[in-house]
């Protein structure tokens, strides 16, 4: 098959990717066999492949936003599954025990610490599939299977309820399917986002505000999700809360926290939490929740022998909602 590989994480721009023939992989006791027809592309990949991420492998093919047709293995042949980043857990350790498996002391990550979606044919653990709805194409599934899974599970984390004021720092992949729930919900959205292409885009979607980067709406925020890999966001999303706000960061790299003023910023019981990873439970409730709100992401497709290319849109912000690689 063809496989996008990785051996010498790099900069984007020096194309560090190389696509080649590699053996089609077998499906072991409780793997199906998949094969890809589509595979999102995150800023996750970008962070492996630059080597912001630590390597967990010699040669690894990244992409964890599959989209694939069982061809063998564990589940019915012909089966339309999707698999996002979290393709496994041990089901032990405390976490697991507690229902927070997506904490788990050894977890297997799709595209980072076993092979993912840049390829033809993709191996996953059956019991970490998802089934897809017949209302999600598969150019409109793929994104959803981590920049909207993720999405989602920030918004449970910063603890949004119907109708309140929510913030979005950033205006990506991930956040754009983040607004058309909180629409659904009620809620009034405030983003502020660098790029006038993804300013534009949060007002096509219905954001009822949106400004600069940095830049403070005009009323407090209950809630706020970061969705720029940004220490200066996190602060200015902080800056924009109520008290008793939170602030959720959606990154699994930050460059910084720079220093900022407590009294002001975070007194006043205002919360700074993470969101790591997900859980196949988000993963079934947002994807039958897109295909209740009949959420459709905006999409830009990349054949598999540009890659690269498409991993540099998502570096350079070139690209207006998700990024898809068909192989």
């Amino acid at each position: 098959m063809r496989a996008a590989v990785l051996t010498a994480p790099a900069p984007i721009a020096a194309r560090p990717l190389i696509v080649s023939n590699v053996a089609v992989p077998e499906p072991g006791p409780g793997q199906v066999l998949l094969r890809v027809r589509a595979c999102g592309v995150c800023r996750t990949d970008l962070h492996i492949v630059e080597g912001e991420l630590p390597r967990q492998r010699d040669r690894i093919i990244p992409g964890h936003q599959i989209v694939g047709e069982v061809v063998s293995g564990d589940l019915p042949a012909g089966a339309r599954v999707g698999v996002s980043w979290l393709g496994g857990t041990d089901g032990t350790c405390p976490y697991c025990a507690r229902g927070a498996e997506n904490l788990c002391d050894a977890p297997v990550f799709t595209g980072y610490s076993v092979n993912g979606g840049f390829a033809e044919y993709a191996l996953a653990r059956a019991d970490f599939t998802v089934a897809l709805p017949d209302l999600l194409d598969d150019m409109q599934a793929a994104p959803l299977l981590c920049a909207g899974i993720i999405g989602f599970r920030s918004l449970r984390v910063a603890g949004v309820e119907r109708g309140e004021r929510i913030g979005l720092f950033g205006f990506g992949a991930s956040a754009h399917l983040a607004l058309p729930v909180l629409r659904a919900w009620g809620c009034q959205v405030y983003v502020s986002t660098r790029g006038e292409s993804h300013r534009q885009l949060a007002r096509d979607l219905g954001a009822d505000w949106v400004g600069s980067e940095t830049e403070r709406p005009p009323v407090p925020l209950d809630r706020a999700v970061t969705f720029a890999p940004s220490g200066d966001v996190v602060v200015a999303a902080l800056a924009s809360l109520r008290k008793g706000g939170v602030v959720a960061i959606n990154a699994i790299h930050l460059d910084r926290i720079p220093q900022f003023d407590y009294d002001r910023l975070l007194w006043g019981e205002r919360q700074i939490r993470s969101v790591a990873n997900m859980t196949r439970a988000d993963a079934r409730d947002f994807v039958q929740l897109a295909a209740e709100i009949g959420l459709r992401p905006r999409v830009t497709v990349f054949p598999l022998a540009q890659v690269n290319d498409a991993l540099l849109a998502v570096k350079n912000d070139a690209v207006d909602g998700a990024t898809v690689i068909v192989p």
